[in-house]
């Protein structure tokens, strides 16, 4: 039988993308799908945190280890994602001295960097630490873009020749008796998405073999082929704060539990998280004590967060997975390994595996164990060079840093261009000598040159070229630049195409400032609304329709 693809990698998040650029350098032919835009899932709505190990020294000793093993490769391969922020676990008077002895020495049995500091000396590092902070340990954490890092592993896979496909949802497996061959997927019918096929139908990918990377969703693709993979979904909140009260990642030092570590990102500082139970990936409970709780329990680390102006919360799903048999009630005692499922030698059901469990700072050794597992399969004979070949953006920072002057990199706005796209700024920068390249996206630095960039990768999906480039992501979330960065969309696009987009960008803008709305942040959002009801008539206000005016209210009735 031919098959559409060799292998097929279910899920567009940081595993699936990895395992596809890996398949794909080794030369095999590889199709991704990922039902939305790529991070859609778990990835997509993490805390950015590139894990030292630290967090889990004490109660997951396999998981530290290979977090900081993975956590130098990340640093050399994904240089341009990567921010050497560093990380303090601190304690304070209520905390154990047993247990920071614990976290000290689990950090170095499991090869972590560990350096302890007077609580003058961790002030020093962080001014805005509370004065009754008594010491802390210092640890090689830091900062992550997920998304650059997902798409960087996706335009790596494309360029070595797989093929990616948003927008396209599983919706069955192909089975036929013992083996699973293939997907039926459903096709997005939004104007503009990025797809191969054509929007709003099915279509049946078949492939020798495939691969279940959907994370927290992987037990439900299991079920379209009556296999149990049994995942178990945990939400955590994390809220985002409007600048970056710290510069360092600093954890709680305590045994693992809710609102216990703030990360410096981008221009912002990520508060989190929480670690509870849901049924469904898709569907839970949202509560608003959740943000609070974050507030008033990491203000204990850092009083300012609690006067400081909260610009948005999302919430995100854990995948973790529990082995058969281990009755673990608690989810924060659940394993942060990962594990790779054949579904051939445990249920019997050949042309599938499952990659589950792991974090984000592991996902390319999740992809690489399960990429020699297929290649096992395929007699494919090819190893794992993703630990040695840097990401796209990461290739030769030293030669960027030689050219700036020709490209203009020594201005504010291009060194934050810079950051974003690392070896691949002096392609999207230069610009034709009377080409105009003005800032779309004040907030967060984002040029017209970076905007039609992610455009030409992503179409007219104004989240996806968000993903890409963070505009939209600064203080005012998209109040003053979405409809820029739907102005970039013309003359490609046609109107309807180009206001879909804006309408579908801004919704997205809006949805995380729900539990957001206080204090300043609540002058933020009338302010936005009433700019774009105002201005664009985002509120189809009828002031255009012909005027039906009662001129005896003006007369007295006479």
């Amino acid at each position: 039988m031919a098959h559409d693809t060799t292998v097929l990698v279910l899920g567009g998040g940081s595993t699936g993308c990895g395992i596809a650029r890996d398949l794909a350098i080794r030369g095999v032919d590889v199709t991704l799908v990922e039902r939305g835009n790529l991070t859609g899932g778990t990835t997509g709505r993490m805390h950015g945190l590139l894990h030292s190990g630290g967090r889990y020294a004490v109660s997951d000793q396999a998981s530290a280890t290979e977090c900081i093993e993975e956590n130098e490769i990340l640093r050399d391969i994904a240089s341009h994602c990567v921010e050497e922020t560093g990380g303090l676990f601190v304690q304070r008077p209520e905390d154990s001295d047993e247990y920071f002895r614990e976290k000290l020495a689990g950090c170095r049995d499991c090869g972590i960097p560990a350096t302890v500091l007077s609580g003058r000396e961790a002030r020093e590092i962080e001014p805005y630490l509370a004065e009754d902070v008594a010491r802390a340990i210092r640890v090689p954490d830091g900062a992550v873009d997920p998304f650059r890092l997902c798409v960087a592993n996706a335009l790596d896979a494309e360029r070595h020749g797989a093929r990616v496909e948003t927008h396209a949802e599983v919706i069955d497996l192909l089975r036929e008796g013992d083996d699973i061959y293939g997907v039926e997927v459903r096709h997005d019918s939004g104007p503009g998405k990025r797809t191969h096929a054509t929007p709003g139908t099915t279509e049946e990918i078949t492939a020798e073999y495939v691969v279940n990377a959907t994370g927290a969703w992987a037990g439900r693709i299991g079920a379209m082929a009556d296999l149990d993979v049994a995942v178990r979904p945990s939400k955590g909140v994390m809220t985002i704060m409007n600048v970056r009260q710290v510069d360092t990642v600093i954890n709680r030092c305590r045994p693992k539990g809710d609102a216990d570590i703030i990360v410096p990102h981008e221009t912002t500082a990520i508060l989190g998280t929480t670690d509870e139970e849901v049924d469904d990936p898709d569907d839970y409970p949202e509560e608003q004590w959740e943000v609070d709780q974050m507030i008033d329990t990491l203000s204990e680390l850092v009083p300012i967060i609690e006067d400081a102006r909260t610009i948005r919360s999302f919430w995100g799903v854990r995948p973790l997975y529990e082995p058969p048999g281990t009755g673990t009630q608690d989810p924060t005692d659940i394993t942060r390994d990962f594990f790779l499922l054949d579904h051939a030698e445990r249920d019997g059901v050949g042309g599938m595996s499952s990659i589950v469990g792991g974090k984000f700072t592991t996902y390319r050794a999740m992809a690489e164990e399960i990429a020699d597992h297929v290649c096992a399969k395929l007699g494919v004979d090819a190893r794992c060079v993703t630990a040695e070949e840097p990401l796209p953006g990461s290739e030769d920072i030293a030669v960027l840093e030689e050219g700036m002057d020709s490209f203009g990199l020594r201005s504010p706005i291009a060194r934050r261009s810079k950051q974003r796209l690392g070896s691949r700024a002096p392609d999207v920068l230069e610009t034709n000598e009377n080409e105009a390249n003005p800032v779309i996206c004040q907030c967060e630095g984002v040029t017209r040159a970076e905007i039609q960039d992610a455009v030409e990768q992503s179409g007219s999906d104004l989240n996806a070229v968000r993903i890409r480039t963070r505009a939209s992501m600064g203080n005012c979330q998209g109040g003053f630049c979405c409809q820029n960065m739907a102005n970039e969309l013309h003359p490609r696009y046609d109107e309807e195409t180009v206001r879909d987009a804006l309408d579908e960008l801004f919704q997205e803008r809006w949805k995380g400032q729900r539990h957001a709305l206080w204090g300043e942040q609540l002058s933020q959002a009338m302010l936005n609304y009433a700019l774009h009801a105002t201005t664009m008539n985002r509120d189809n206000d009828p002031a255009n329709a012909p005027a039906q005016v009662d001129y005896a209210q003006f007369d007295g009735g006479a």
